[in-house]
């Protein structure tokens, strides 16, 4: 048997921040607070499916240079282009990191400076159980 990721959790300041900027990102709604103060978000069949959740745990520790993970992300109902006009708007901003400008994708930085990219290909959608 193998293990599957269910979660991911980003350290941040503003966990509300955070999470209302990638419940617009991603099509996913605040699951609840855990006792601790972390806030964790997922798609709306809630924990378990095939989508992991996020948790943004609180901290006071500034982020220090560019993050060893990052998260890429496809457009589901529209083409790079309009997803990425889309993504400006709900707060991402561009990212340097080095891209020549010949990339098919997009570095982008969510409200906290976290790194992500926009890829061209489009995928569908995760349609949540039930």
């Amino acid at each position: 048997m193998a293990c599957r990721i269910t979660e991911l959790v980003i350290d941040c300041a503003d966990p509300q921040r955070l999470g209302d900027f990638w419940c617009e990102v991603l099509g996913y709604v605040e699951l609840g607070w855990e006792d601790d103060g972390d806030l964790e978000i997922g798609p709306p069949g809630g924990f378990g499916g095939p989508q992991p959740t996020l948790v943004f745990s609180r901290t006071d520790e500034p982020k220090h240079g560019k993050l060893p993970l990052h998260l890429d992300v496809n457009p589901t109902d529209r083409d790079q282009d309009a997803e990425l006009e889309r993504l400006l708007a709900a707060g991402a901003r561009f990212a340097d990191v080095g891209q020549t400008g010949e990339e098919s994708w997009h570095v982008l930085a969510d409200p906290e400076g976290n790194e992500f990219c926009l890829l061209r290909r489009r995928v569908d959608a995760v349609e949540a159980p039930g």
